[in-house]
């Protein structure tokens, strides 16, 4: 049975890994200039 994706379980297994290292570092910004955005000019 073939994947969707046409990688083995290796390849996919090492794609997820760097997904989840990208993903967490993206998140990690967007968090971090929305603080920064807040502290500078809070709506409260």
């Amino acid at each position: 049975m073939a994947s969707l994706s046409g990688l083995t379980d290796q390849q996919a297994k090492e794609f997820h890994e760097q997904f989840k290292t990208t993903y967490t570092a993206f998140v990690s910004l967007a968090a971090l200039a929305h603080l920064l955005v807040i502290a500078a000019k809070p709506w409260w």
